[in-house]
């Protein structure tokens, strides 16, 4: 039985943590759900290589 998400076009979601681990796959989840993410983490390098392929639907917001 798999997971059913909703379309989430046009939304915009917050993620801290999302440099790694659950953070980072629930962007990508979020993403190929078509959300537009913004993701929060100390390791803004981390962040970068999601954003790099996020096909425009993520900024990366270094934080503490």
């Amino acid at each position: 039985m798999g997971v059913i998400m909703r379309d989430l076009t046009g939304q915009v979601v917050a993620i801290t943590g999302a440099s790694a681990g659950i953070g980072a796959a629930s962007a990508k989840a979020l993403m190929s759900q078509g959300a537009k993410v913004a993701l929060g983490a100390r390791r803004i390098e981390r962040l970068e290589a999601t954003v790099a392929d996020s096909d425009g639907n993520a900024v990366a917001v270094e934080m503490d």
